[in-house]
């Protein structure tokens, strides 16, 4: 399993503490993705960014719903890798 997480360039000149907005999935749970695929798109402080598979899987798990906010470093979901 690996957990799928945004970028941490995408935090960049971003003030601590400041959460981001999940704004859609474009995947759901048992969706198989390619590497690279976007599979959500979110909001840091108003710039969209894509978050990737970061390898060809399967969706296991969504932990953060759309509409939520996050925190940098914290999972959005989990990959069920090589299935």
């Amino acid at each position: 399993m690996k957990d799928i997480v945004l970028p941490q360039d995408a935090w960049q000149d971003v003030e601590p503490g400041t959460e981001a907005l999940v704004e859609e999935w474009l995947v759901k749970a048992g969706d198989t993705v390619s590497a690279g695929q976007a599979v959500a798109s979110v909001v840091v402080v108003k710039a969209n960014h894509d978050v990737l598979a970061p390898e060809a899987g399967v969706i296991e798990q969504i932990l953060v719903a759309a509409e939520d906010t996050f925190k940098p470093g914290q999972p959005l979901a989990v990959l069920r890798v090589g299935a």
